[in-house]
């Protein structure tokens, strides 16, 4: 039933057919509930006239034999003259077969006795009461009712039309004819009937699928090139298009789906030279500045060397102009990487490199900065953490978050776990700090994003570190994760594949951390996290983290 039940969710076409199918059934399943039993009622009708006009003729028979016979001088002689009187009236058999039972009335109280006399296989017994009583209650008019009896050459029931009304056998008194009239023909009728109009509606609801199917069809299946056409559009093969053939509501579809795909497709390739114009233009840029910095770079050094001799005012212009500029050539770096990732041509160099070594340089680095803040870095590893990494651009995703820690963590310590597992190797860097708030998680690897944007940049970066190390991440098919909640501190979690090439079955460190305070029901924490590097904007419950397969979790 599930594959039926999930034709059902996924086929219009199928829905309809099967639609119009049961309904179909039902319209035919009512009006031939309805024909049958009119056909059954003007055949039991027909029957009942009949078997009510031919009864009278027998009854009168009956009579007249008994009025006409001149042997009613003895009991005997009266009952053999009521045996012939019935076995005459009754039918030979053939299509007019009917039977014919002769027994006392129910009030009768005369002293001579005929004893009660049937013809066939049919006696007494399937007389009923009811109309027995019916005909000593009004014996001059005939009674009918319908009982069913069993034939005698098949053995089945049929059923039967019997009619009762009284005779009046010499010196006997009032005596109850019924005469049974069984209807096989009107059944095997109405049988034929049933089969032929059963094997009719069944034809017809077919055929009415039949055409349904054919209609849905020229429906269905324009619309189905249609949501071809557009996944593959979607996929980025924009020169898919639907053939437009006449110039019905269909073929009018396919020439707007068109129209709107080579406009999609004019916007998207201006898009795609202005975005190359505008990475070619960073690029540039970014080069041409390199000669005049490097220029610039010079006279600073020599005028900060010299700064003692400088009055207060000029010397400390010379220390801020030598910092900045330190800034500037961060800057123009990190914008020449972004612009290789923006241009494709970012590569990795992968080696089997210990993690440990690599979190401990980078603690290194970043250690001056956690000094100017008071905050401690802790780190803690479970033996050796081997992965097929590229070390500089690992360090540098590290280096980057770990000043994050600092620079949002208010002086309090910063903790880095390393873990591995049989697929992945796994970084977290947990800090104290103000946290992140509802939505943040999934916008801290924008470019130049900042959660108060009043706030500077105390530690000198240029805006474009955690951009970076998200397309570090993403070249290694890795994940770059980050949680957080206010007042709570944060933590992002660095989860590469141990080999290259070997996708992530499942994180082996939790991104929440283990000291987080648990949610409260209603709570909605900016649970921001990436698929193979690539940030999903969304929020999450802080009480789930993915966990599907090739997800990270």
């Amino acid at each position: 039933m599930r594959w039926l039940a999930h034709l059902w969710r996924a086929s219009l076409q199928f829905r309809v057919v099967t639609s119009t199918m049961l309904l179909g059934l039902a319209v035919v399943l009512l009006l031939g509930s309805y024909l049958l039993s009119a056909i059954s009622d003007g055949l039991e009708q027909d029957r009942i006239e009949s078997a009510k006009v031919e009864a009278a003729r027998l009854t009168l028979e009956v009579q007249g034999s008994f009025n006409n016979s001149d042997r009613t001088s003895s009991e005997g002689d009266l009952n053999l003259l009521a045996r012939q009187a019935v076995q005459s009236a009754a039918s030979p058999g053939g299509d007019n077969e009917r039977y014919l039972v002769l027994t006392r009335s129910l009030d009768n109280t005369s002293n001579t006795v005929v004893q009660t006399l049937s013809s066939g296989d049919i006696g007494l017994p399937v007389v009923p009461l009811a109309l027995r009583q019916a005909v000593r209650a009004d014996p001059r008019r005939q009674q009918v009712t319908l009982i069913a009896i069993t034939d005698p050459q098949s053995g089945k029931q049929v059923p039967a039309v019997i009619v009762g009304s009284q005779v009046e056998p010499p010196l006997a008194g009032n005596y109850d004819l019924y005469a049974v009239f069984p209807m096989q023909r009107e059944q095997a009728t109405l049988d034929l009937i049933t089969r032929t109009f059963l094997i009719g509606g069944l034809a017809l609801v077919f055929l009415v699928g039949a055409i349904a199917w054919v209609v849905t069809r020229q429906v269905v299946n324009p619309v189905r090139r249609a949501a071809v056409v557009a996944e593959r559009l979607s996929s980025g093969r924009l020169n898919e298009r639907m053939r437009a053939r006449g110039e019905d509501d269909l073929a009018r579809l396919a020439k707007s789906f068109n129209e709107m795909a080579d406009s999609l497709q004019t916007q998207i390739r201006q898009l795609e030279g202005l975005s190359r114009v505008q990475q070619r233009f960073v690029s540039d840029v970014s080069h041409e500045l390199r000669t005049p910095l490097t220029t610039i770079r010079m006279a600073a050094d020599l005028i900060h060397d010299s700064r003692t001799g400088f009055d207060p005012a000029v010397s400390r212009s010379a220390e801020l102009l030598h910092n900045e500029l330190d800034r500037f050539e961060e800057l123009l770096a990190d914008l020449l990487e972004i612009s290789r990732f923006d241009a494709g041509a970012a590569a990795l160099d992968s080696d089997l490199t210990d993690l440990r070594a690599t979190v401990a340089r980078a603690v290194q680095s970043a250690q001056p900065i956690a000094d100017r803040w008071g905050s401690t870095i802790s780190v803690t590893a479970d033996g050796r953490c081997n992965a097929e990494i590229d070390a500089r651009r690992v360090e540098r995703i590290l280096r980057n978050l770990i000043v994050n820690a600092l620079e949002h963590g208010e002086g309090r310590p910063v903790e880095i776990a390393i873990a591995v597992n049989a697929t992945a190797a796994a970084v977290t860097v947990r800090d104290h700090g103000v946290g992140l708030r509802p939505g943040e998680g999934a916008l801290v690897f924008n470019r130049f994003w900042r959660a108060d944007p009043a706030r500077a940049r105390t530690t000198g970066g240029t805006g474009l570190g955690l951009a970076i190390s998200l397309e570090d991440a993403r070249l290694h098919d890795g994940w770059l994760q980050a949680w957080g909640e206010p007042g709570e501190g944060s933590c992002f979690r660095l989860t590469l594949p141990r080999h290259t090439g070997t996708p992530i079955a499942e994180a082996p460190l939790p991104l929440r951390p283990g000291d987080a305070p648990e949610p409260h029901r209603d709570a909605v924490a900016p649970l921001g996290f990436t698929e193979h590097g690539g940030p999903s904007h969304r929020v999450a419950n802080t009480r789930h983290t993915p966990t599907a397969p090739g997800s990270p979790r």
